[in-house]
C-alpha cells in the first residue's frame, strides 16, 4: 500500500518555472504526530480495523535545505489475522528544489519487505532517478517537483487565487518509473473554529487561517477508457505548512489522521 507524505509532489509543464518563485516563503519546522484510524472499510476489503501512528518531522531552510523524516505504523486487523506494516521515511531536499536524496524501509511484521534508495535531480528538461535500491539503475521522466518545492508551490498556488491544478511529483517512497500525476483542488482560507477537535494541540497556531485541500494520485493507467485514481487525500492546510485532519482514501478502505501532538522547532 502506497502511504502518503501529504508533502507530497504536484506539476505540469509550469511547475518548475513556479518552484523559482517559491523560494522566498517560509515553511514552519516541526514535528507532528498523528493518531491513524479505520474510517470505513467497503465488503470487499478484508480489513476488520486498523489503528496507527504517523510522527512527521520537517526541519531546515531554503538556505540549508529541506530535511524530512517520517514513520507510520499501522496495526491490520485483517478477518481476526493482525498485520502490522512499518514505513520510514528519510530525505534530504536543496532549497532550489533540484536534488533530492532519499531513503524508504517498508516493514511488514518487523521483516524488511522492501528499501528504495537513491538521489533524484530535476529541471526544466526532465527529472533523472539513480537508484541505489533496490538496485542500482538510472530512470528518467518528465520534470516533477520534490516534496519540499510541492509544498511551496501549492501554497503559492492558493494564495494567487487558483482552486484547480494538475502537476507532478517525485517523493522517493516507490522504485517506480514515471511521476504521480496529481489533481488538486484547493478552498478558500477559513479560520480555526471553535469546536475544532485539533484546536488544543494547535497552540501558537490557532488564529491562524487553514484550507481545504483534496488531492487524487494517478498512476496513468486506464479502466474501461477512463483514468481512476489510485487514492484521493483530504486535509487541513495551514500557511505555515502544516497539514492536520487527513482523509485518506483507497479503492475499498479509507483511514482518517488526526493532529494529537505538535512541536515547533526553534528558527533560529
Amino acid at each position: 500500500m502506497r502511504l502518503p507524505s501529504v508533502f507530497l509532489a504536484f506539476l505540469p509543464a509550469m511547475g518548475i518555472a513556479a518552484a523559482g518563485t517559491a523560494e522566498a516563503r517560509t515553511l514552519l519546522p516541526h514535528r507532528a504526530v498523528y493518531d491513524l484510524a479505520l474510517a470505513e472499510a467497503e465488503d470487499t476489503s478484508d480489513i476488520d480495523q486498523l489503528t496507527g501512528r504517523w510522527v512527521f518531522e520537517f526541519s531546515g531552510s531554503a538556505c540549508q535545505g529541506y530535511t524530512l523524516k517520517s514513520r507510520i505504523v499501522m496495526r491490520f486487523d485483517m478477518s481476526g489475522t493482525l498485520r502490522i506494516v512499518d514505513q520510514q521515511v528519510t530525505s534530504f531536499e536543496d532549497g532550489a528544489g533540484e536534488t533530492f536524496r532519499f531513503v524508504t524501509k517498508s516493514f511488514i511484521d518487523q521483516d524488511l519487505d522492501s528499501e528504495v534508495a537513491g538521489t533524484a535531480r530535476t529541471g526544466p528538461s526532465g527529472t533523472v532517478v539513480e537508484y541505489d535500491k533496490p538496485e542500482q539503475v538510472k530512470r528518467s521522466f518528465a520534470p516533477a517537483l520534490f516534496p519540499t518545492a510541492q509544498l511551496r508551490e501549492l501554497l503559492d498556488r492558493a494564495e494567487a487565487g487558483e482552486r484547480f491544478y494538475e502537476t507532478a511529483i517525485f517523493d522517493g517512497t516507490e522504485f517506480t518509473n514515471d511521476a504521480v500525476y496529481v489533481s488538486v483542488v484547493v478552498g478558500a482560507p477559513q479560520p480555526v473554529g471553535q469546536n475544532d477537535p485539533e484546536r488544543k494541540v494547535l497552540g501558537e497556531l490557532t488564529d491562524d487561517r487553514f484550507r481545504p485541500v483534496t488531492a487524487a494520485y494517478f498512476d496513468g493507467e486506464e479502466t474501461d477508457g477512463e483514468e481512476t485514481s489510485d487514492y484521493n487525500v483530504s486535509f487541513k492546510l495551514h500557511e505555515s505548512g502544516i497539514q492536520r485532519d487527513m482523509l485518506i482514501r483507497y479503492a475499498d478502505y479509507s483511514m482518517t489522521a488526526k493532529l494529537t501532538d505538535l512541536a515547533i522547532f526553534d528558527t533560529d
